[in-house]
């Protein structure tokens, strides 16, 4: 089960957002029992992004045998 303060890839695009398919983000709050997540997006020197809530299908926790890849964002 994914938990507070893990690592997270966005499932989706949210154009809305800014956000892309495969964006790692953190946990950074559980809702009803992993249905869904708050999640932070913040860029590799620390500035929030966004913080969005989705529900659980539009995230997965990070696989062993990943890497971060980066990408500019508007």
């Amino acid at each position: 089960m994914i938990k507070e303060l893990d690592p997270v890839v966005l499932t989706k695009d949210l154009p809305e957002e800014g956000l892309q398919a495969g964006d790692v983000g953190c946990i950074v709050m559980v809702h009803a029992g992993g249905a869904g997540y708050e999640v932070e997006f913040a860029t590799l020197t620390g500035e929030t992004i966004s913080v969005v809530t989705v529900p659980a299908h539009a995230v997965r926790a990070v696989g062993n045998r990943e890497i971060p890849h980066a990408r500019m964002v508007a």
